[in-house]
């Protein structure tokens, strides 16, 4: 039944292609125009595939940026009943009022405002109904269609079809548990909770379950209204820079950053206008990066920065990014030829996250491969590089980047940074170093029955005898570097 089922949406999704002619001369703006037709679920799948910058080009991706989130919202009656449901009390025991007209209606929730008991203003998402069984069925089809396309296109291996489809999978699954969002959210708040640089409303954690999440209700400026912004009297030029340090500090500090900072998400706090900030919504879809990530990326931004294609070139070609037969000379000369005609600007002018797509770009012909967390963070720092000029045209990205990279990288060495390393980790260190009389004595017993066998094992034995000399050495060695570990935490905990 599945199958007739899955068949009868193939055909009618190659119908409506057909219809829209999207299989004729295909671009960027059929395809939007294609996905919109689709659904909801389509069109989120869209907006995601425009973040797909390895694999998209340009255009293509940029058409589908212009897709828009704003569905028709379902009937309140349906909302009341889900979040009565989810949280065992009537709306009017719970809130004190609720505003029935939606404040947004997206594709996967809808979001209306009420009030607490206690006085408190406060936003309530719910999910759609029957979003989860609508998003599985979607996904079926999108694997289905990617399957077929993948057989059919010859080019299909370079676009990636199925591991797209999985990837969107993925975060589509994510965003079905609000528990999860509250979570996200929760974390970028305790990060930046002492900061004036952004802010994260708090979430009622008694008040959210999968299907329901509350949160405080923010007053804040759309960070595109700049004659707001200017009537507020809010410092452009800090606040464009603060935008900066935010993307910085979280993907650097944290290693965890909101990858959905598009203007709709994003307000500016109408406090300390001297030195004012942001407030960030919609916290669904996130992103971190392994600690090799966030040093060979620190690294080539800093050698892009200093222009140095030769590092840059080795760089891509070490991390994996391209293919490991690379010819080095040749990368290095592709890199310069990318950025050459972009530095003959001012700095100030140069727009960094795009020039870092335009990296991937010209890389691409060398296998270029890197995971989705990598190509959200590229996406993420466009939007904040783009707001930022936006409000502040000036902005100047490389003067506030390059020293705090080169603090970074920096710090990644100090003995406080290998303290708290050896804190974080030190029932690991404890465990391996409780491994090595084990391993001896393994050995021990290995060359006893070496010994009470024939005299063709002499030469084995002899060889095990020489391998245990050397292991007595480098478990010695282990262990004096072990007691300086410990003794310089000491120094520095108690100093």
């Amino acid at each position: 039944m599945n199958f007739i089922i899955v068949t009868y949406e193939l055909l009618k999704m190659l119908f409506i292609g057909l219809n829209k002619g999207i299989f004729y001369k295909p671009n960027g703006k059929k395809l939007s125009i294609y996905l919109e037709s689709l659904g909801p679920i389509f069109t989120k799948f869209g907006q995601l595939l425009s973040t797909r910058t390895d694999i998209l080009d340009l255009e293509t991706a940029k058409e589908l940026e212009s897709l828009t989130d704003s569905c028709k919202p379902f009937d309140v009656v349906i909302f009341k009943k889900i979040v009565e449901s989810e949280l065992g009390d009537s709306i009017e025991n719970i809130f004190d009022s609720f505003e029935e007209t939606p404040l947004a209606a997206a594709s996967l929730a809808q979001v209306h405002s009420a009030k607490l008991k206690d006085g408190n203003e406060v936003v309530i998402k719910v999910l759609r109904p029957n979003i989860k069984k609508s998003v599985n069925k979607n996904l079926r089809l999108l694997k289905a269609a990617a399957k077929i396309f993948s057989y059919s296109y010859k080019d299909s291996y370079r676009l990636k079809p199925n591991e797209v489809i999985k990837d969107y999978e993925s975060t589509i699954l994510k965003e079905l548990d609000l528990r999860l969002e509250a979570s996200n959210t929760n974390l970028t708040r305790k990060n930046f909770i002492n900061s004036n640089e952004l802010y994260i409303p708090e979430v009622y954690w008694d008040l959210t379950t999968s299907n329901v999440m509350v949160l405080e209700k923010i007053d804040g400026i759309p960070c595109t209204d700049i004659k707001q912004i200017e009537k507020y009297g809010i410092d452009k030029k800090e606040l464009a820079e603060n935008g900066v340090m935010i993307f910085l500090k979280q993907v650097f500090r944290d290693n965890f950053f909101h990858a959905d900072m598009h203007p709709g998400n994003i307000f500016v706090s109408k406090e300390n206008t001297n030195n004012p900030g942001y407030i960030a919504v919609d916290c669904a879809i996130t992103g971190s990066l392994s600690n090799d990530e966030r040093y060979i990326l620190a690294r080539m931004l800093q050698a892009v920065l200093k222009q140095n294609y030769k590092s840059l070139s080795n760089l891509f070609i070490t991390s994996g990014w391209v293919n490991a037969d690379t010819n080095n000379i040749e990368l290095e000369n592709t890199l310069r030829a990318c950025c050459e005609p972009i530095f003959e600007k001012p700095l100030s002018e140069i727009e960094f996250g795009k020039l870092l797509l335009y990296l991937f770009q010209s890389t691409r012909q060398y296998g270029l491969s890197i995971q989705t967390s990598l190509v959200l963070l590229q996406k993420t720092l466009i939007h904040i590089e783009g707001m930022g000029r936006q409000i502040y045209p000036e902005l100047d990205f490389w003067a506030i980047a390059e020293p705090y990279l080169d603090n970074w990288l920096t710090e990644q060495f100090s003995p406080l940074k290998l303290k708290d390393y050896i804190v974080e980790n030190k029932e690991e260190i404890l465990l391996k170093a409780s491994e090595f009389p084990g391993i001896l004595y393994e050995a021990l017993d290995e060359l006893k029955s070496y010994s009470k066998s024939k005299q063709s094992n002499d030469k084995k034995v002899e060889e095990l005898e020489l391998q245990l000399s050397k292991q007595k050495y480098l478990i010695r060695i282990i262990g004096i570097g072990i007691g300086i570990m410990i003794t310089i935490v000491i120094l520095l905990v108690f100093a």
